[in-house]
């Protein structure tokens, strides 16, 4: 079904423009319209423009009429504008249908919008990084997942993508890690416990909501984070150390904000290094210390973050999230 696609860039400015043409062609070869905001390509500093240029964008993206408004790529930005969006606007575009996507510092706007309006949006890919990786195996840009190559667009990122601009996407379902149980002598695996085959479990009418851990962590004590109780709240990052990853997640739950969730979903964390130093704290060492710390559910390997397949969250929408063993389910189907 043939879709208007506004294509804008409120963050960091494109580096490869080969993506950006990649990008645009595979959404015009997918049978969408595809309209360029002026400044997409622009470029200040290490932004997409200066603050005025990528103001007015993400204003003519709300304005464009268009079905999608996707971004073009994240980097950093958009907490710097947060306080002059006009967010009537947004609020307005999106109930006249327009569905505005994208992730990492795109995370800012979302919940910054879910703050200010309570308006969904949709945590998904960016045209680059997205919809603009390479088919051609000779080239250096071609992504992996698991270890194997992978050549062109993610099918099931894709296959999402169309789910959710032709209003049929219902759910998304994934299996968690295999986890072995945290060290018995410390006071954290007095606490925390892998989930077991025969757990089985469901919340509903909760809040869906996250996004990128840096990047909403900024947003605490600003009145751009959503005050959210009873959430199901979802947190994805790359290039964080798992340290870092604990840092961040410290202070949510010094904030009151992770204890005030029915469930807490990790997504992908990806491309950071261990060090010697370490001596074996690692990313699980992480996820057994966040279930010693609060008494809801902690589940993992929900396939969203800096990864070529992801699927499209609604950021707002209200959902239920069913749990049996290592199987899980977010289903939002009622939201369209």
């Amino acid at each position: 079904m043939k879709k208007h696609i506004y294509i804008y860039s409120p963050s960091g400015a494109v580096r490869d423009k080969a993506a950006f043409k990649r990008g645009v062609a595979r959404l015009k070869t997918l049978g969408h319209e595809v309209e360029i905001d002026a400044a997409a390509l622009a470029s200040h500093q290490r932004f997409a423009g200066d603050d005025d240029t990528r103001l007015a964008a993400i204003h003519r993206a709300a304005a464009s009429g268009a079905d999608v408004a996707l971004i073009t790529r994240g980097g950093y930005g958009l907490t710097r504008l947060l306080p002059r969006i006009n967010y009537k606007a947004l609020g307005k575009a999106i109930d006249k249908g327009t569905q505005f996507v994208g992730m990492s510092d795109f995370t800012a706007l979302q919940l910054a919008v879910l703050a200010r309006t309570g308006k969904v949006t949709w945590a998904g890919p960016a045209l680059c990084e997205g919809f603009g990786v390479t088919d051609k195996a000779d080239e250096a840009d071609g992504h992996s997942c698991g270890g194997v190559k992978s050549l062109g667009p993610d099918e099931i990122m894709e296959a999402c993508f169309d789910d959710m601009i032709t209003g049929q996407g219902e759910g998304a379902g994934w299996r968690q890690l295999r986890e072995a149980a945290p060290v018995a002598t410390t006071s954290v695996a007095e606490k925390s416990r892998p989930p077991k085959a025969s757990d089985s479990f469901t919340v509903k009418h909760a809040a869906l909501w996250g996004g990128n851990l840096a990047v909403l962590s900024s947003l605490v004590g600003t009145p751009f984070l959503p005050q959210i109780k009873g959430g199901i709240l979802f947190l994805e990052d790359v290039a964080e150390h798992p340290y870092s990853i604990e840092r961040m997640l410290t202070q949510l739950l010094h904030a009151g904000i992770l204890g005030a969730q029915k469930a807490i979903v990790l997504g992908q964390f990806t491309e950071y290094k261990l060090v010697p130093h370490d001596k074996g704290f690692k990313l699980q060492t992480v996820v057994h210390w966040l279930r010693s710390q609060v008494k809801i559910p902690v589940l993992t390997n929900l396939p969203f973050g800096h990864v070529p397949t992801k699927v499209l969250l609604p950021v707002g929408a209200h959902v239920e999230l069913a749990v049996d063993g290592r199987d899980a389910f977010l289903l939002w189907g009622h939201h369209h």
